[in-house]
């Protein structure tokens, strides 16, 4: 009996020292995840978005500019005439920089998708040649190939209006320099060519080397409740709930004008790979613009895309866009087996038509119908001419039935 509390004692002591080795092995474990993690991510932690690191950016943009390194029409606001100020920085993603400014009492947004003016591809004939004796149709033929590249599409000389506006001067050779960095961007590339044709794209307002400015618009958000923060674009007056609603309505047509202008209005159809609130944007007259386009496509770009190597139908998704898996040669198909109004249908929609929003403003019929229409909409669809004419059907049975629903909201709050 006397044995039992011995035993007692060395069983306790035994777990106590169990207890410590393992907590010593945790604690290691940690620590060399921790490391692991710093050095596979110390890009990322680098990379934060502050204020000071978006001073120490500006501040070198403006170095460069007066060093004749480089130069744009928002320079000499930014650098020396102090019109054009730092607010905060929004984001930093996966490179890309994004700052809130202020220009001449206008808020506007700052792009880049590289930090420093450096770390854009150099423009080697620059160096071999004097700049001011490099035919201008060579450097169209440049502008035109880096398009192809960028877009794979195919531009003729008098269609680089909004991406050759320079003119030839003392600043000429810092220009190209300037143009050359913006065109390795393909969203710039997309807002220029488009904003004279579509109504659905941010508008650029000027540019400073590598940093090109937009217009800046609240971007909307998967939580809230609208997806969109409404009393941003309409102010006080969207205070009842009828008013939200009406709005809503519109913004539905709006995406539906959208997707149809994509669809038919270019040379080629212009496919978006991620649909999400937060790449969109409300301007007050309620139109939808697109305010991020990394993840856009024309058709020909698109179809090098999808067509690739696979083993089954899940190799060939791209984000939101996908195609269909031929087992016989392992190819994916190069035609997109889904569509903008699908997607937008799913993920914006769905969110929308519910009762739980609308209430008692619009007739229980209605209500159905137009919850129906978006259920089948998101679902995905055929590929080939069935597909392109159920989407047809779709965006007019959509159409018609938001068009219903506006009439049935009109009146007082």
């Amino acid at each position: 009996m006397r044995g039992i509390p011995g035993f007692k004692r060395l069983r306790l002591k035994i777990w106590r020292r169990c207890a410590l080795l393992l907590l010593l092995l945790w604690a290691a474990c940690w620590v060399l995840v921790s490391a692991a993690l710093f050095l596979l991510h110390r890009s990322v932690f680098s990379d934060s978005c502050t204020d000071e690191k978006s001073h120490r950016i500006l501040a070198r943009l403006c170095l460069d500019y007066s060093s004749g390194a480089l130069t744009g029409d928002l320079c000499e606001d930014l650098c020396v005439a102090q019109k054009l100020v730092y607010k905060h920085c929004l984001y930093y993603d996966r490179g890309k920089k994004v700052i809130q400014a202020d220009w001449r009492g206008q808020p506007i947004i700052l792009k880049s998708k590289k930090e420093s003016f450096s770390s854009y591809q150099h423009l080697s004939m620059l160096e071999e040649v004097e700049t001011q004796d490099i035919p201008e149709t060579e450097l169209l033929l440049m502008v035109a190939l880096e398009v192809k590249n960028a877009l794979g599409l195919e531009l003729s000389n008098n269609t680089m209006g909004p991406l050759w506006t320079r003119k030839k001067g003392p600043r000429w050779k810092a220009q190209v320099a300037s143009m050359w960095s913006l065109l390795q961007q393909e969203e710039y590339i997309y807002f220029s060519l488009l904003q004279d044709f579509s109504k659905h794209v941010l508008r650029i307002i000027g540019s400073c080397g590598h940093f090109y400015a937009v217009e800046y618009l609240t971007a909307g958000h998967a939580w809230h409740k609208t997806l969109f923060p409404l009393e941003n674009v309409m102010g006080p007056s969207l205070t009842g709930h009828r008013s939200r609603v009406r709005a809503i309505i519109d913004i539905a047509l709006s995406f539906l004008d959208m997707v149809q202008h994509f669809d038919n209005d270019f040379s080629h159809r212009l496919h978006l790979c991620d649909i999400k609130p937060e790449n969109f944007a409300i301007r007050h007259d309620l139109t939808v613009v697109a305010i991020d386009v990394d993840m856009a496509f024309f058709e020909p770009k698109m179809r090098d895309i999808l067509e690739q190597k696979c083993t089954g139908d899940e190799d060939c998704n791209f984000f939101d866009c996908f195609s269909k898996c031929n087992l016989k040669i392992r190819k994916c198909g190069a035609q997109r087996a889904n569509n903008n109004l699908q997607v937008i249908c799913d993920k914006i929609f769905r969110r929308w038509f519910s009762p739980s929003l609308r209430g008692a403003l619009v007739s229980l019929p209605l209500q159905l119908q137009l919850q129906k229409a978006v259920q089948e909409c998101a679902q995905p669809g055929h590929t080939g001419a069935m597909g392109h004419q159920r989407a047809l059907k779709s965006l007019s049975e959509l159409y018609h039935l938001l068009r219903v629903t506006q009439r049935e909201l009109q009146g007082p709050e």
